[in-house]
């Protein structure tokens, strides 16, 4: 990743996570967290703050997690309230 500046990035990790599992919604969290360039535990939080948010669900099929999207549930920021997540992963088709 090329830094410059101060370290800022436009896309938060809550964001890139989201597009891993709408990507592959059966990505282990080691496969989120090797495409997010961040580490599994930070993965497995994340995860549990979208799922207390209601941004996605678990679903255990035999020894792994499914995740199922609420893709028409509102951005969380004041100025794209109005817009569901969908909107947000439109931007990045292919994941």
């Amino acid at each position: 990743m090329v830094s410059e500046g101060r370290g800022w990035t436009f896309l938060t990790n809550h964001a890139r996570v989201l597009l891993a599992i709408a990507h592959d919604p059966t990505a282990q969290l080691r496969q989120i967290a090797a495409f997010c360039q961040i580490t599994e535990r930070t993965v497995q939080a994340i995860v549990a703050d979208l799922e207390q948010a209601g941004y996605l669900r678990r679903h255990r099929v035999g020894r792994r997690n499914q995740y199922t999207l609420d893709l028409d549930r509102p951005l969380r920021h004041p100025a794209g309230a109005g817009l569901p997540v969908r909107a947000l992963l439109d931007l990045f088709p292919g994941g």
